[in-house]
């Protein structure tokens, strides 16, 4: 287990390299940063030199990759064009969608998972049906949709929460933001585990525990469900980054100022040190959830074993 955990590590590095470089190359075109600093009117071009100066955007852009990279391993990530270093807004912005992420793979996990396990034992009866419905019913409608209804319904019509967060965004206001961010995965969370279920349910190692006389909960405990859950566990584990960096929508109805909220104002004010260094974090998420999501196998299925 340590050798494959190591091997993974040396693979992580060219493709979070890889990954930056993509990234950085494709902010760096999506336009002149320094016009946006200068508002509707042109900006002078001797104190556009000076800003390109001051920023190091007069450099080629491999040049500025190279000088960007060597300060992340620093703990430098840059300067926003405010002055604000980009550190002190990840460290306001990541615990606040860290947060609201937790909510939401809490709410996928169980309600997904319990849904999708007596979907998948109860195939074709009334109960599937009616799952396949709903899950196709929220798949259909948008997140902004799902949203903006649920804030007006619950916050605003019927008072039963805030229809905004607070800036402290306690665990207790991101119920229900948690729940318009998981949605979506949520239903194919359900429908995942559904299918997967109904599949493992014929298999032979599943009738012969049953011919065996187990317990029917212990069946699906310890036989059918472990094996179910590769896949499930698969999907939850990309959704992780997925659901930090594409919370956008969900944060800007509640009014949370997470990395969707920044990531949103940095591409509006083109703001591209703020852009690369979240995004370069969530790089880093979306690395060791994978990483993780490989180990959590061999905890579900004793068959596999990592040399």
């Amino acid at each position: 287990m340590g050798r494959y955990v190591m091997r993974r590590l040396l693979q992580m590095i060219p493709v979070f390299f890889g990954a930056t470089l993509l990234l950085f190359l494709m902010v760096n075109v999506m336009g002149d940063p320094i016009a946006g600093l200068c508002g509707d009117r042109a900006c002078d071009p001797a104190t556009a030199a000076r800003l390109r100066e001051e920023y190091g955007l007069d450099k080629p852009v491999w040049q500025q990759y190279l000088t960007y990279m060597g300060n992340v391993f620093t703990g430098d990530f840059g300067t926003a064009f405010n002055g604000q270093e980009v550190t002190e807004l990840l460290a306001s912005a990541y615990p606040v969608t860290l947060r609201l992420t937790i909510v939401a793979i809490l709410i996928e996990i169980v309600v997904g998972i319990t849904f999708g396990v007596i979907s998948g034992l109860r195939r074709g009866r009334a109960v599937d049906t009616g799952v396949l419905m709903t899950t196709l019913v929220v798949v259909s409608i948008p997140t902004f949709v799902t949203g903006y209804v649920l804030q007006y319904l619950f916050g605003v019509k019927w008072g039963w929460v805030s229809p905004t967060v607070s800036a402290d965004a306690p665990f207790s206001e991101l119920i229900l933001p948690g729940i318009v961010l998981a949605s979506v995965s949520l239903a194919y969370a359900t429908r995942l585990t559904r299918t997967s279920v109904a599949e493992n349910a014929r298999a032979d190692y599943v009738r012969t525990a049953v011919a065996k006389g187990l317990p029917r909960r212990r069946v699906v405990t310890r036989h059918l469900l472990r094996n179910s859950l590769i896949p499930v566990v698969t999907f939850i584990g990309a959704d992780i980054g997925a659901l930090m960096g594409g919370a956008i929508v969900t944060e800007r109805i509640f009014n949370i100022h997470g990395v969707g909220y920044q990531l949103y104002q940095g591409i509006l004010r083109q703001n591209t040190q703020t852009v690369v260094g979240f995004t370069t974090v969530l790089v880093l998420v979306f690395l060791v959830a994978n990483l993780l999501v490989d180990l959590l196998y061999s905890v579900l299925d004793p068959r596999i074993r990592y040399a």
